[in-house]
């Protein structure tokens, strides 16, 4: 499938994995982390197998004196396009004797999707200490505050975890999904949720694990960016059921209960 080597045909140590529809193209894509002078890998499908595309996509270069724990897909600015986020932390905290570029605690990263499936690294200006070095580990997502946003949490190798808080300048708006199986597994993992909005068709899927040693919030979180109507939501329940809700606000937050309907949460 053209997951297991690098470009140049090498095995890489890779880390951490997620897996989503980073392009909006409704084939679902996959990052791996790796050791350092690795470089991410940013696998995107070609219909019948994968192309690493992390070098053209601005990940590569990027990557390249880090070493990836902690990666998952997430909409960090609400625009409607999946950005990155990895953890970086080195496994050898001599390594910088060895290595003068390299360190022990490294920064974490934040690539925002700029469309056409390229990505700019922003870490050094979010604030709030985010790009200070750490030794990262595991790396989450949940809008624990409930404003609608996804926010971070990330923990680290013999130290604390971190926190970071995500508030959002630019407007965007978010729909929040909570799906709740009957037919299918109660938590609906493997369900696939398709909004359609503004001509644009965005996918998740409900899933347990990815990342590194880290489960993130099961509900669904769609960046809409500043429509306020969402044509409609068709959802693929792990059962074989296919169920579509048309015209959802956005701002609002819905349980959907398989073969029961929805609910404003």
């Amino acid at each position: 499938m053209g997951l297991a080597f690098s470009n140049e045909g090498k095995a890489r140590a890779g880390m951490g994995v997620d897996c989503a529809d980073f392009d909006n193209s409704g084939k679902p894509g996959v990052v791996i982390t790796n050791f350092d002078n690795e470089m991410l890998g940013l696998y995107r499908s070609n219909g019948k197998s994968f192309d690493d595309v992390a070098m053209q996509a601005g990940l590569g270069s990027a990557s390249r004196n880090t070493l990836g724990f902690g990666c998952l897909f997430f909409d960090a600015d609400l625009d409607g396009r999946l950005d990155l986020a990895v953890a970086n932390g080195h496994i050898d905290d001599t390594v910088r004797n060895i290595r003068g570029n390299v360190g022990y605690a490294q920064s974490p990263q934040l690539f925002l999707n700029q469309g056409n499936s390229k990505f700019l690294e922003v870490a050094a200006q979010l604030g709030g200490n985010f790009a200070q070095s750490k030794v990262g580990r595991g790396l989450a997502v949940a809008d624990f505050d409930r404003d609608g946003d996804l926010d971070l949490l990330l923990t680290t190798n013999n130290g604390p975890a971190y926190l970071y808080r995500n508030d959002q300048l630019a407007g965007n708006r978010s729909i929040r999904l909570r799906l709740i199986g009957t037919k299918s597994n109660r938590d609906a993992i493997g369900a696939t949720v398709r909004l359609y909005s503004n001509g644009q068709i965005q996918s998740r899927q409900v899933r347990s694990g990815s990342s590194y040693l880290s489960q993130s919030e099961l509900p669904l979180t769609f960046g809409v960016a500043h429509q306020e109507e969402i044509e409609r939501i068709v959802i693929a329940w792990p059962s074989g059921r296919t169920e579509e809700y048309p015209k959802l606000k956005s701002g609002k937050s819905y349980q959907l209960t398989e073969s029961k309907g929805i609910t404003e949460m």
